[in-house]
């Protein structure tokens, strides 16, 4: 049986092994969803949330061990792993909350002799293909709002996750969830394509790169079914000269090291007024110095490892280019002994004397660097900050609110912020323009994506 290994970033080890589906096993998950999902659309909404409440509280309860098994899956220091199982708490009692209201019939104004209104119908087996980076918060995104809306869900994790999939799945068997209503697969690739032609798959949610993006519409492409692609970013932050320095420069540089930067809503790109360009850099390199890359188990690591030396080096080499065309690196990688060529650790890094032909500044790097750019103007940051393939989400630092709010207008990101970064609220729409992908997810908008109007026409007689 062909089987998946997860290689833990933090040692090289083998951290799990397990199965992959076989045609047995994927053909009877898809006909438990599809007759699981004909009953759990008739399921009240408070009956729904109830379920999905007690996994919540299941899931919860195990805080500790998964935040343990998330450091060694992936790499986030354990001194900020239990942080995710806190935003999954978040974002599904968010999204559960939102529901009623949601999934609400629109009542029309009376017509006379006629009864009108439309009904949110559910789609039926939504897939569910999620990440590695953020595994509990990506999934729970899309798993708690398809079932809260009358969908029945399958779930793919990443192989480097597995276990989130499966720790997810205890905790709606806990709640005594009806079977097949939730479920999760460990799949290849090609099982991952044939799943999204299955004629009993109608919506796709994926989370990844452009390429698994075009790899799921290229499969769905004539079956007319909903997907929802989320794909990355090349996030941009602008300071302009009135901001609180300091504040400015905590808020965007977590945003940008946060995760070893391994966050599609990351800060991969600065723009700093020229008035205060240099005091910010100052600052900047000086935040950046106090990060301790390490073992992530060690409650001191701040910086963890990369997920797989291939994308450090990856880094490394945006790095070495940039460098090699005038950029100034500002950290020295010498003082960080575990950072080497064909390893996972990698130390951070700040670039000045960088441009948009540089590959640091509009490919996205997806690890712990940041480039900085002088700008002499509002207009000029939102020009540079919109000069992207991607838009996902977009931060301006400002203590001017109105002018943060005017410029928040021009930029083209699915997401706008002033004064933070790198946060997704559940009650805002989720979504993302250019290569970012399509489709929308959380907020009371998100629901309308997992669900189809029914419009009821009724002539008295």
């Amino acid at each position: 049986m062909p089987t998946q290994k997860t290689i833990s970033p933090v040692d090289g080890s083998v951290y799990v092994e397990r199965e992959l589906a076989d045609p047995a096993q994927i053909e009877a998950a898809l006909s438990r969803a599809a007759s699981a999902q004909r009953s759990w659309r008739d399921v009240s909404i408070a009956e729904r949330a109830r379920y999905c409440s007690a996994m919540v509280d299941a899931f919860v309860a195990r805080r500790d061990e998964l935040a343990t098994e998330l450091t060694w899956q992936m790499g986030r220091p354990i001194s900020a792993a239990g942080g995710e199982i806190g935003g999954f708490e978040e974002r599904a009692r968010g999204m559960i909350g939102l529901a009623e209201a949601a999934l609400a019939p629109v009542r029309l104004a009376d017509k006379p002799g006629f009864t009108r209104y439309i009904t949110r119908e559910p789609l039926g087996v939504s897939f569910i293909v999620a990440p590695w980076n953020f595994p509990f918060m990506t999934a729970v995104n899309a798993i708690v709002p398809a079932i809260m809306a009358g969908n029945t869900v399958i779930l793919k994790h990443s192989a480097q996750t597995p276990l989130c999939a499966e720790r997810i799945q205890q905790a709606f068997d806990a709640a005594g969830l009806p079977e097949g209503v939730f479920q999760h697969l460990h799949l290849s690739h090609a099982a991952t394509e044939q799943l999204i032609r299955d004629r009993r798959v109608d919506h796709v949610s994926f989370t990844g790169s452009v390429a698994g993006g075009a790899m799921v519409e290229r499969n769905a492409a004539g079956r007319f079914i909903a997907t929802g692609l989320e794909l990355g970013g090349k996030d941009p932050a602008y300071i302009r000269a009135d901001v609180d320095l300091d504040a400015a420069v905590e808020g965007v540089m977590d945003g940008a090291f946060f995760n070893s930067g391994q966050s599609c809503c990351g800060i991969e790109r600065i723009y700093v007024d020229q008035a205060i360009f240099d005091a910010f850099v100052e600052r900047a390199v000086a935040w950046v110095r106090q990060l301790r890359l390490g073992n992530p188990s060690d409650p001191a690591t701040t910086l963890g490892p990369l997920v797989r030396p291939a994308a450090a080096d990856f880094v490394r080499g945006q790095i070495e280019e940039a460098v090699a065309g005038g950029a100034r690196a500002w950290i020295d990688p010498g003082d960080y002994p575990l950072s080497v060529p064909g390893s996972a650790y990698l130390a951070p890094q700040i670039l000045t004397g960088v441009d948009h032909s540089m590959r640091v500044m509009h490919e996205e790097s997806f690890g712990p660097v940041v480039g900085i750019m002088p700008v002499a103007s509002d207009d000029e940051a939102v020009t540079l900050m919109n000069d992207s393939a991607f838009g996902l989400t977009a931060a301006v630092f400002t203590r001017d609110m109105a002018a943060g709010e005017r410029l928040a207008q021009r930029l083209e990101a699915g997401t706008v912020f002033t004064n933070r970064c790198d946060y997704l609220d559940p009650e805002l729409a989720w979504t993302g323009v250019k290569q970012s992908g399509r489709g929308c997810s959380l907020s009371r908008l998100g629901y309308e994506t997992l669900t189809r109007p029914k419009s009821f026409h009724l002539k008295h007689a």
